[in-house]
């Protein structure tokens, strides 16, 4: 399978590589990057994401990618489009998410390279939509949902079932974009892999 990798101004979008597992795993160690997720994650769970992840990658060409800024390679963290797999009114559906470190906030990188990512799914895999979600008190990522153009469907809104019935970051709100309205963005394919 050939992998993609996409390129922005500033950010790369590629296979996960053994020296990502490090500053990946710092990154779900810390809790305000994880405040809006059930709990942070150990370096076992961690490697487990990034072992799934290009696993996925690998087979389908596409997926979870990791992020490096493209002036001095280091890493940024998560972004990619993977389809939903859990039980909700609107699967089947294709995500796009991201995780960054938190030095890496404020700096427009998830918009950017989520921008590419969506552009991909919507030109190469032709997807008529693309759904977003995270917990209704997640500001920042509703933030670069609304900068990406995606628009809250408050019909679509929904209970996480893979998170406690207690937990306050159960109710998910859900965004959705349709096709059209690309930006423009340098794809290239590689057969690295990790």
């Amino acid at each position: 399978m050939t992998i993609v990798e996409l390129r922005t101004e500033r950010l790369l979008l590629r296979q996960w590589l053994d020296a990502d597992r490090e500053p990946w795993a710092a990154l779900n160690a810390d809790p305000e990057v994880m405040e809006h997720f059930p709990a942070t994650l150990d370096r076992a769970a961690s490697d487990a994401f990034v072992a799934k992840a290009s696993t996925t990658i690998a087979a389908r060409g596409w997926g979870l990618w990791a992020v490096e800024a493209r002036d001095d390679g280091h890493f940024v963290g998560m972004v990619g489009i993977c389809p939903v797999t859990f039980d909700v009114p609107f699967v089947p559906a294709v995500e796009v998410g991201w995780r960054l470190a938190r030095a890496e906030w404020g700096h427009g990188y998830a918009t950017e390279a989520a921008t590419a990512a969506v552009d991909f799914a919507f030109g190469e895999l032709e997807l008529d939509e693309v759904v977003s979600m995270t917990t209704v008190r997640n500001r920042r990522s509703r933030a670069v949902m609304e900068r990406l153009g995606f628009v809250h469907v408050p019909a679509l809104d929904f209970d996480h079932p893979r998170v406690p019935p207690d937990s306050p970051i159960r109710p998910h709100v859900v965004y959705r974009r349709q096709a059209g309205g690309h930006s423009p963005v340098v794809r290239k394919r590689s057969s690295r892999s990790s």
